[in-house]
């Protein structure tokens, strides 16, 4: 998939600003951006839903906009919510889906693989909304996709069903298919997908994986630990950054994690002072997310890429 230039307006409201990205075959990429980035926009034009204002889009050898059949016909996509039949059941409906495709998976087998085995002949408004969205992503995957587009896939499920539909996109880049995801849950992204996008204002504000994108080359790490009573903070040597309180815990903020800790630990133990709840955190993609997210909506122009293949 290629995506150059990427631009779509509606008179003068700018939804997505020049997007340029590729996503490798058989890759889990993940979109990311706050309500309004323009991540549904980019994501209805790539399936074909939407026509762009310009630039160049070429997923699986075709234009989404002018592919046709033979485009829907190689790529599945699970909506946000999908405006189906409530008195059919699942086996009916994906029996139903399964008919439009020249390529198919089996109908138990489409069952078995997203858990609603137990569900498969109840009618669809009995179930509960994790149970429909398992619905929809069956739907979107009975056709046998070389390109899946899941849209919050995982909106209303339990932590069981989640990690459930996790195993499934992971089975999925097992057999060599391409994902395009787009997700809410940082956890999620930073789990299953190989690189990451966010998107701000409808502009590519940083690319990579998520360990590039959330990692020491981007974030200071964060030192945090307890000094036992009878122990002033005034005693601690100069660790070359700012201490500040947080509860009963002492925190700084360093780019050079293992000097800091060396000259810590060394300082304690020379003292024979122990230091309770002594802790190291990198940023996690959601630490990274916020601040890229802020960054650029106090005004940052250009886009980083961070990594990019």
């Amino acid at each position: 998939m290629s995506i150059e230039g990427l631009r779509k307006t509606y008179g003068d409201v700018v939804a997505v600003d020049d997007l340029s990205f590729t996503i490798a075959r058989g890759e889990v990429f993940a979109l990311l951006g706050p309500n309004g980035a323009g991540k549904t926009t980019t994501v209805e034009i790539l399936e074909g839903h939407r026509r762009r204002t310009a630039g160049h889009v070429e997923v699986l050898g075709l234009d989404p906009e002018t592919g046709g059949r033979d485009y829907r016909e190689r790529v599945g996509i699970v909506l946000q919510e999908a405006g189906i039949d409530e008195d059919f059941t699942p086996r009916e409906l994906i029996r139903l889906y399964r008919g439009m495709y020249p390529r198919r998976l089996p109908v138990d087998g489409v069952i078995d693989l997203v858990g609603l085995a137990d569900k498969a002949d109840a009618r669809v408004k009995t179930l509960s909304g994790g149970q429909r969205r398992r619905l929809d992503l069956a739907l979107g995957l009975v056709g046998d996709p070389e390109l899946l587009f899941l849209d919050e896939p995982t909106t209303g499920f339990d932590p069981s069903a989640r990690r459930r539909a996790w195993e499934l996109v992971e089975s999925l880049r097992g057999l060599g298919k391409t994902v395009l995801l787009t997700t809410h849950y940082m956890d999620e992204a930073e789990h299953l997908a190989d690189r990451v996008g966010v998107v701000v204002a409808g502009r590519l504000v940083a690319l990579g994986t998520p360990a590039e994108i959330g990692g020491a080359a981007r974030t200071s790490s964060t030192i945090a630990f307890r000094l036992p009573p009878g122990v002033a903070i005034s005693q601690v040597p100069d660790l070359g950054a700012a201490l500040r309180t947080q509860g009963e815990d002492w925190q700084l903020r360093t780019a050079e994690p293992v000097a800091v800790l060396e000259r810590l630990i060394g300082w304690a133990r020379a003292r024979g002072v122990v230091l309770s709840g002594l802790s190291v955190e990198r940023p996690s993609l959601e630490d990274v997310y916020l601040e890229l997210i802020e960054h650029a909506g106090a005004g940052a122009a250009e886009p980083e890429h961070v990594g990019v293949s």
